[in-house]
């Protein structure tokens, strides 16, 4: 199918619509680049929750960033709603648009797959970036970007200062909204001391105010002779502080959450660890390298496409038999190759 010739008089004002949450949200900044690219000349405002409005506060693809409280009241040529829930299709209905375009979820394949193992989505992998693109139809080529963030001077002085000098930085981002995405704080504290016991490494916990209990479980893990070498700011840091301290980090071990597409945004090397969650839904890291740490052929997984408040069959394998041991070899050997 042919790409549908629009002109940049068809299409001066543009929404964009994804109320949250980080990820997803961070997921769509490549899409914006690619609209800024074809529609140089346009508006184009984004609407979101106000929590995540900093994610998109600085981006030079947006003209502005509204909550669904503030949205400005000109007539829209395009509305591109890459919630698609009762929320923002209510939102959008009431909004003077001419021409909506939805993101298609596919929510029937997931409930397929988690239900009865039934894996419709085929050998290739196709991520949620490339589905918000298809949501556009024909409006313009396949997305190509990388993520995008965009920290300020004061948010980069803040990471480097935290990050210190010398030591390779190995940032880890230990939280998650649901337990079974969550590898076990006693694991991340082995992970940390293994790898810290064969390299000088400088180690910054990462997450937000309700992933604090979860960090002091991993510093109370920790032996004494490393603690210090480990910078607990979970809860401490802003969004974009966050992100700046990925930015300047070295390696990023983290679960499936938000803050790993942050990550991507700097094209940092990313160790990700699944355990409910499996490539099919799309969620892999985008435009950056990584390498994935999962337990293949359990018959349970996927057990949710979001996740869960605990292992439906009690023995969490899906994180449990991903061993410490091996996870920080491979941060011992990437960073010993980073430094040389």
């Amino acid at each position: 199918m042919g790409v549908l010739v629009v002109t940049e008089i068809d299409i001066r004002y543009i929404l964009v619509v994804r109320l949250s949450s980080i990820g997803d949200i961070v997921l769509t900044t490549p899409l914006l680049g690619e609209l800024r690219r074809r529609f140089p000349h346009a508006r184009i405002d984004y609407c979101t929750k106000a929590p995540f409005m900093p994610l998109l506060a600085s981006n030079p693809a947006l003209s502005s960033v509204c909550t669904p409280e503030s949205i400005p009241s000109a007539a829209y040529d395009l509305v591109v709603d890459l919630q698609n829930n009762a929320r923002s299709r209510a939102m959008v209905k009431g909004l003077k648009a001419g021409r909506a375009c939805r993101y298609r979820k596919r929510n029937w394949k997931k409930l397929l797959l988690v239900r009865f193992k039934a894996n419709l989505y085929g050998q290739e992998y196709r991520s949620v970036v490339e589905r918000y693109g298809a949501a556009l139809g024909g409006l313009m080529g396949p997305v190509d970007a990388p993520c995008s963030l965009h920290p300020s001077a004061d948010d980069h002085a803040f990471a480097a200062a935290a990050a210190g000098g010398g030591a390779p930085v190995l940032a880890i981002c230990f939280g998650a909204n649901h337990f079974t995405k969550r590898y076990p704080a006693q694991s991340f504290a082995a992970v940390i001391a293994a790898a810290a016991a064969r390299l000088p490494l400088r180690v910054i916990l990462l997450g937000g105010k309700e992933d604090i209990p979860e960090a002091e479980k991993i510093m109370a893990a920790l032996p004494d002779s490393i603690r210090n070498q480990v910078c607990q700011m979970a809860g401490s840091a802003t969004l974009m502080q966050s992100a700046a301290l990925l930015a300047a980090s070295d390696l990023v071990l983290c679960n499936d959450t938000g803050l790993m597409h942050m990550a991507s945004a700097f094209g940092r090397k990313l160790f990700v660890i699944f355990g409910s969650s499996v490539r099919e839904f799309g969620f892999l890291p985008w435009r950056t390298p990584y390498e994935l740490f999962e337990v293949k052929g359990l018959d349970c997984r996927p057990c949710s496409h979001i996740g869960r408040s605990s292992c439906p069959k009690g023995h969490f394998r899906c994180m449990r038999e991903i061993p410490a041991e091996r996870i920080a070899a491979r941060v011992v050997e990437t960073l010993s190759h980073h430094g040389a």
